[in-house]
C-alpha cells in the first residue's frame, strides 16, 4: 500500500516545486510576505505549494496535516491512525533570501511512525524519497513526472542511499544556516573533543538531513524540530557505527 502512495507523494512534491519556482523565478514577485503567530515568515509560495499538495493528497483516504493548512481540534486529530504530514515550503527564510536552500517535505505517518517520505529541492531539481520496505533514494535532474512514469522507473534512475563514504576519520557536521542555536554549538564542541578532524558546513531547511543521508555529512542537530520534520528519519541509513546518532536521537 505504502509504495502506491509514495508515487502520489512524489507527484505532489514535484508539482508543488513547480508552483514555488514560478514565484521564485519571477523578478516582479514580492513574495507577499506575512508573519505567522510565531513571527516566522509566510509567503504566497508557501500558500500555493500547500494548495497544490493538499489537492493531490486529499484524493487519498488519509487526512492532511500541513504547516500552512487549517488544523482541526486535537479531539478530532487524535483519532487519526494514518495521516499525511506536510511542510509545503521548508526554509521560507532561505526562499526569501533567494539562496535556493528550501525544500518540499511530505510524509505518510502510521501510528506515529513515518512509513514513507519525500523531500524535493526545486532549485537543484533533486528528489529524495524513501519507503520502509524499499529503502532510500536520490534522483537528480527531475522536475515533473511524464505520462509513462512509475515508481519502478524512478528507482531504476536513482542512486540508492547512503552513498559511498570515503572520508574515514573526517567528521562533517551540517548546521542550520539561519538557526545556529546554543544546543548546536554544544554538539559541535562535543564532536570536536571526540574527533581530531571536524568540519562544519551550513545549509538551510531539510537539506541538512539529505546531506547526512547521502553520507556527505555525519551529523546534525535539530533542536525543537517541528512535527513536520519527522519524515526525514527514513532517509537515514547509518554506514558506520556511532554516526548519525543525533538523527536517531530526535526520531
Amino acid at each position: 500500500m505504502e509504495q502506491k502512495y509514495l508515487f502520489v507523494a512524489v507527484d505532489a512534491a514535484l508539482r508543488a516545486g513547480e508552483k514555488i519556482l514560478s514565484i521564485y523565478n519571477d523578478p516582479k514577485s514580492d513574495f507577499e510576505i506575512e508573519r505567522k503567530a510565531d513571527n516566522s515568515p509566510l509567503t504566497i509560495a508557501d500558500r500555493k505549494a500547500h494548495e497544490t499538495i493538499a489537492m493531490i493528497l486529499n484524493e487519498t483516504p488519509f487526512p492532511v496535516l500541513s504547516e500552512e493548512g487549517k488544523h482541526l481540534d486535537y479531539e478530532v486529530r487524535k483519532g487519526w491512525n494514518t495521516l499525511w504530514i506536510v511542510d509545503p515550503l521548508d526554509g521560507t527564510k532561505e526562499f526569501i533570501k533567494r539562496n535556493g536552500e528550501f525544500t518540499v517535505n511530505i510524509a505518510l505517518v502510521y501510528e506515529g511512525i513515518p512509513v514513507l517520505g519525500v523531500i524535493y529541492l526545486p532549485v537543484k531539481q533533486e528528489l529524495y524519497f524513501a519507503e520502509e520496505s524499499l529503502g532510500a533514494y536520490k534522483l537528480s535532474g527531475i522536475t515533473a513526472l511524464d505520462d509513462s512514469a512509475s515508481l519502478d522507473k524512478l528507482i531504476a534512475s536513482s542512486v540508492r542511499l547512503p552513498g559511498k563514504d570515503s572520508r574515514k576519520d573526517h567528521f562533517v557536521i551540517v548546521a542550520s544556516r539561519s538557526h545556529l542555536t546554543p544546543e548546536t554549538e554544544t554538539y559541535i564542541n562535543e564532536m570536536k573533543r571526540k574527533h581530531a578532524d571536524v568540519e562544519l558546513i551550513s545549509s538551510g531547511s531539510s537539506i541538512k538531513i539529505c546531506l547526512v543521508a547521502e553520507g556527505k555529512a555525519d551529523g546534525t542537530l535539530l533542536p525543537g524540530m517541528p512535527l513536520h520534520g519527522l519524515l526525514v528519519w527514513k532517509f537515514i541509513r547509518p554506514a558506520k557505527s556511532g554516526r548519525y546518532n543525533i538523527i536517531r536521537r530526535i526520531c
